[in-house]
């Protein structure tokens, strides 16, 4: 077996392999002698066909099979011999001609490889990244406070109904009618909205159901019909409002602090002042933190000037994953990809160059977190521990999540150990400016 390498670049090497008689030959005897002992065909005891039956049946495919064991091994030699760093695997040349597939014939064999560089970074004080930190404006912590209010509010009754309101209607249309409907006027389409702001209870107008209610689901619980019954219906219906009802926000009383807060941590509106600040600045810091993180990928990435073989890589792509994606895909998405991509191999460097490492606990404590988050989205602020680690371990059990989970500690452990080396170059500004920014 003989390997010739012609070096295109840095990156990309073109390998020419050529496979005598003699490489091969021993190999697919023995896969003929095995397939002899396993064929089970009509006529002939199991083990006793005929050799040149065998021949025959499985010949071309122990040959191919044969030949491609020979290739497979002698490239993964050839690339632990050498020391290379390969970019996926290496893949078929484009102009590989058709093989023709005779017993006893030489074959040669194209193939295209490519590298990943090797990516060497320096960082000091010298190396500036800028690191907001957001202020909070009056604007700011009046949105938390009435959003606050508003989650443990109440629907109480209303007037005339308003774009955030609900009416309760009754829907008639001939001998039909549907009664006690709650109508959520954010649900009604945005060109039908209009005539619904302002009803009253007792007010009738005619109302055509599907543009009114373009989700069939809802409109099928609304009518209570099923959604194949839908389309045998006109969609002309009398509607009249039994009842509005708004949400009105949570009034500034100790019970509602209680709530919030949990109990007897905030007793008058200057240590409620004082409590959406205190979230706001663990908002921002939470934020800020994370902008640092996307900040200081950006300027590691293009410090280190990574490289990468790129036509390869996305042929690789294609080939690898078997028809899931079409080329197409693969451009559409390919700026997000490299991008993250030439990430993960800085940060390889990175976490070899400051020696970070990953244990249990992190992923433990990561994924708590995790947990935490999806908790406090419900409204449940003060989750037990063991509730949470018991969540945890069960995120972490699940192979997609756990390599998520994975992902974001390596992240921020790597963000974590260059912070402690480069200059945090620190900006005010608002959370308004903030959100701004691109």
């Amino acid at each position: 077996m003989k390997i010739e390498q012609n070096r295109i670049d840095d990156l990309n090497l073109e390998l020419t392999l050529s496979v005598a008689k003699d490489d091969y030959q021993e190999n697919r005897s023995n896969k003929l002698r095995d397939f002899r002992k396993k064929a089970e065909i009509k006529g002939f005891r199991k083990g006793m066909v005929p050799m040149s039956l065998v021949e025959k049946m499985y010949g071309q495919s122990a040959l191919v099979d044969s030949v491609n064991d020979v290739i497979s091994e002698s490239l993964n030699n050839f690339i632990r011999e050498n020391g290379f760093k390969v970019l996926g695997e290496p893949l078929p040349a484009e102009d590989q001609p058709a093989t023709d597939w005779v017993n006893g014939n030489d074959f040669t064999f194209k193939f295209d490889m490519a590298l990943n560089p090797e990516v060497s970074i320096e960082l000091g004080k010298e190396d500036e990244i800028v690191y907001y930190t957001i202020t909070a404006t009056e604007t700011a912590k009046k949105e938390m406070a009435d959003n606050l209010l508003r989650q443990y509010g109440s629907l109480e009754d209303g007037e005339a109904a308003k774009e955030e309101d609900f009416i309760i209607a009754d829907f008639e249309q001939g001998d039909t009618k549907v009664e006690g409907t709650y109508v959520s006027l954010r649900s009604v389409a945005e060109g039908v909205r209009p005539s619904f702001v302002g009803l009253k209870a007792g007010d009738s107008i005619d109302v055509n159901v599907n543009e009114a209610f373009t989700n069939e689901t809802d409109r099928a619980s609304m009518l209570k019909v099923s959604k194949e019954e839908l389309a045998s219906l006109d969609p002309m219906f009398r509607m009249t409002v039994k009842n509005v009802k708004t949400f009105v926000s949570a009034p500034m009383t100790q019970e509602t602090f209680d709530k919030i807060f949990g109990e007897g941590n905030v007793t008058d509106e200057k240590q409620f002042e004082e409590k959406i600040e205190e979230r706001l600045r663990a908002e921002y810091a939470q934020e800020s933190d994370f902008r640092f993180s996307a900040d200081a990928k950006k300027y590691l990435v293009e410090k280190a000037g990574v490289v990468v073989a790129e036509k390869f890589l996305k042929r690789w792509i294609f080939v690898a994953n078997d028809g899931k994606f079409t080329m197409e895909d693969i451009e559409n998405e390919w700026d997000m990809f490299i991008a993250d991509y030439k990430w993960q191999m800085v940060r390889s460097a990175l976490m070899q160059k400051y020696d970070v490492k990953v244990d249990e606990s992190d992923m433990l404590a990561s994924a708590k977190g995790f947990a935490a988050y999806q908790f406090a989205m419900y409204g449940m602020n003060n989750v037990p521990d063991e509730q949470l680690e018991a969540f945890a371990k069960n995120i972490l059990s699940q192979e997609e999540q756990g390599r998520r989970i994975l992902d974001q500690v390596e992240n921020e452990k790597t963000i974590a150990a260059v912070r402690d080396v480069v200059t945090l170059k620190k900006k005010k500004i608002s959370v308004e400016k903030f959100r701004e920014l691109k």
